[in-house]
């Protein structure tokens, strides 16, 4: 049974749960590329506070892609698990590198044309996306929004699954998610609507908060 109607619908009833930081100067939303941005435009209008997009590219694992060995960033920003990362040929990790740092640069000239480069110093990063599911890529989000200066992370999503939630609680300041059932299967089987996002969605959503 679904629990939301789609990402505008998801992104007013999360938006509810963050009014206590309506307003505040220090505060910025950030959209995870891609389906994060829809939700996040919507918390961030119901909030009265600046939108921006943070785009993160899990390093995982050749042959295990879920399992990730560290994150890149935006402005060279990058995070290596050295537990997991150590074993690894440093061919492998070369090229894992090299091809989503090449993904990493598009996608930045292309949500962030015309956007001075991120900059999170003393800020409340809010990072929100449209769903956790093992909460790789938002634990990623954290490190990276630390690295670029956060003053404080906040991690908003309207559904995760339970471990996910329980593994951020750990590395956010805070974890706003209203719906982490045990017996969660997949995000999109909490929306009516959940389509994938494009790049044209992503800009979309950007230039109206502009």
């Amino acid at each position: 049974m679904s629990s939301y109607r789609d990402r505008v619908d998801a992104g007013r009833r999360l938006a509810e749960r963050l009014t206590a930081l309506s307003g505040r100067p220090d505060v910025v939303v950030l959209g995870l590329v891609r389906g994060g941005v829809p939700v996040a435009r919507i918390v961030a209008d119901r909030l009265g506070v600046p939108l921006d997009v943070l785009v993160v590219r899990k390093l995982g694992l050749p042959g295990a892609p879920e399992v990730a060995f560290g994150a890149l960033g935006p402005g060279g920003v990058r995070v290596l698990n050295d537990q997991v990362a150590a074993p690894l040929d440093p061919a492998d990790r070369a090229e894992v590198q090299h091809r989503e740092q090449a993904e990493l640069d598009r996608r930045e000239a292309r949500y962030r044309h015309g956007r001075p480069p991120l900059d999170l110093t003393g800020r409340t990063a809010v990072i929100v996306d449209d769903g956790l599911a093992t909460g790789a890529t938002a634990r990623a989000a954290v490190q990276v929004a630390r690295q670029l200066g956060a003053r404080r992370v906040v991690v908003a999503v309207p559904v995760g699954a339970q471990q996910a939630y329980e593994m951020l609680a750990a590395e956010a300041d805070e974890v706003i998610c209203p719906q982490h059932p045990v017996g969660f299967t997949a995000v999109s089987a909490h929306y009516d609507d959940f389509h994938e996002v494009d790049d044209d969605e992503v800009t979309s959503a950007l230039i109206a908060t502009a």
